[in-house]
């Protein structure tokens, strides 16, 4: 076995690499010609029902915005339902045919059965699914004092979207409907203090929510199955695939050592 694993590291790579060099150019050329395709032909949303988790603030409710300024109706689900109808309001404003206030807790699959049902009830129909429902809570590892702390970050950001995602399916696939889910990069780019939700919202100004919806419902109607924006963020990917060390050297640095995240009494 040892001298099997021995072999693999002395030939695996070269031959990844040539295998690489030999397969990107032909499929970065195809994938050049799939986004010209995707820049002319986008989906039309005017009259489809778009159903956005998380969207009494932040993307979800510039998504909303979006989504109405194209025609769409909408269902808007959140826990804050006072900040939902002021949403839905502007929605009307920007353009919605109509738009359906849902009070609901997305970490419950009880709840996310209700809504889902309830607003396929009402629209006799579901075309999208906006998957932005999360929570932050900003502290590292060791300062969690309650598990259950950790467990509602969990059933929010991740079960939450399972959740609505299972009962969406089935109406989703009647219309050949999508899927959006809202994600972080913090899956590869852990981030220091931020355990159980990696994104660092006060590290700089990335990109105005407004922006960001924008360039997720660009990229939904027009077909595209990932989105990293800004795209320059890709960079980082590639850095730490190739840097790991000292891409998380400079982390460590920026998040733990420098003098702003020091506690504070």
């Amino acid at each position: 076995m040892d001298l099997l694993h021995k072999f693999l590291n002395l030939v695996l790579l070269p031959i990844t690499l040539t295998v690489l060099l030999l397969f990107m150019p032909p499929f970065l050329f195809l994938k050049f010609l799939w986004s010209l395709k995707r820049s002319i032909y986008r989906e039309n949303v005017a009259g489809k029902v778009i159903l956005i988790t998380g969207a009494s603030s932040g993307i979800g409710e510039y998504v909303a915005y979006e989504y109405a300024k194209r025609g769409a109706c909408l269902a808007l689900v959140a826990r804050r339902e006072d900040r939902l109808r002021a949403v839905a309001d502007r929605a009307r404003k920007l353009g919605s045919p109509e738009v359906v206030v849902v009070r609901a807790d997305i970490s419950k699959v009880e709840e996310c059965k209700q809504f889902v049902d309830e607003i396929v009830n009402h629209f006799g129909r579901l075309d999208h699914l906006v998957n932005n429902a999360g929570v932050l809570q900003a502290r590292l590892f060791e300062e969690f004092t309650q598990f259950s702390d950790i467990a509602s970050v969990m059933d929010i950001n991740f079960w939450g979207s399972v959740y609505s995602t299972h009962c969406a399916v089935p109406h989703l696939r009647k219309n050949k409907g999508k899927i959006v889910v809202i994600a972080s990069t913090a899956a590869w780019l852990g981030t220091p203090r931020l355990s159980f939700y990696n994104v660092q919202a006060n590290w700089i100004p990335i990109e105005t929510t407004e922006g960001c919806a924008k360039a997720i419902l660009d990229s939904t109607r027009s077909g595209g199955m990932y989105l990293t924006e800004p795209s320059w963020m890709k960079a980082g990917f590639w850095v730490k695939t190739l840097c790991p060390e000292v891409f998380e050297w400079c982390f460590h640095s920026l998040f733990v050592s420098w003098p702003w995240t020091s506690k504070k009494d």
